[in-house]
């Protein structure tokens, strides 16, 4: 069974459905939800702290989808964490503007001015704060040189999430092959230039520097 919380901000979620989130009333939500309205300011604080709180939990839906693409085998890993990122893009428009830094019209927009983290588990990621925390969890499982091979991927299909083919399958395909030739041609590079020595190497899986990519959870 759902806690309090939880199912707050299903009912959000569910009230942003029906309309922008300038439109939404607390009293909506709690009414949703079946709680009290000081059940749900007793939770949140605030409208700005339910905003928080929604796109914290986008965050973190799409970071376990990162985790669950890091269980493929090490050389799917790249390919999987690009599928994973334009398809979590796609099916949630909070994920897509967490992951790109672009809000359309209607959606919650993170608080970050400073000591705003009121209730919320703390304020959401900035998207290059996102790419960190994925390219941190493909350092943790990927051996040397797959880390940096991985975040180039998540660069890739973020290209395709902003700018995407028509067509949701056209778009997971150009993903794909995005990352393939990148593999590709990484690989070839390696052959070309030979054994690397260990200073070499270690300058190679810091190929692509610091960094996360895209797409959580979308109003349904």
């Amino acid at each position: 069974m759902p806690t309090a919380r939880q199912a707050l901000l299903d009912a959000a979620l569910r009230a942003l459905d029906d309309g922008p989130w300038r439109t939404v009333r607390m009293i909506d939500v709690a009414t949703l939800a079946g709680v009290s309205r000081q059940t749900l300011y007793n939770e949140f604080g605030t409208k700005g702290g339910l905003a928080g709180a929604l796109l914290r939990r986008a965050a973190d839906g799409y970071l376990a989808g990162v985790d669950r693409a890091l269980t493929a085998p090490a050389p799917d890993r790249p390919a999987a964490v690009a599928l994973w990122t334009v398809r979590a893009a796609r099916q949630d428009a909070l994920v897509k503007a967490l992951l790109t830094g672009h809000w359309a019209e209607g959606l919650p927009r993170p608080d970050r001015r400073p000591g705003s983290r009121g209730r919320t588990g703390g304020r959401p990621p900035a998207p290059g704060e996102l790419l960190t925390l994925v390219r941190d969890r493909m350092a943790a499982v990927s051996p040397e040189g797959t880390a940096g091979r991985c975040e180039i991927a998540l660069r890739l299909a973020l290209s395709c999430v902003i700018v995407p083919v028509p067509g949701d399958d056209a778009t997971d395909s150009r993903a794909l092959h995005l990352v393939r030739e990148a593999s590709r041609a990484a690989g070839a590079g390696q052959a070309v230039a030979g054994p690397p020595s260990r200073a070499a190497g270690a300058g190679q899986a810091g190929l692509s520097g610091p960094s996360r990519t895209a797409g959580g959870r979308s109003p349904r």
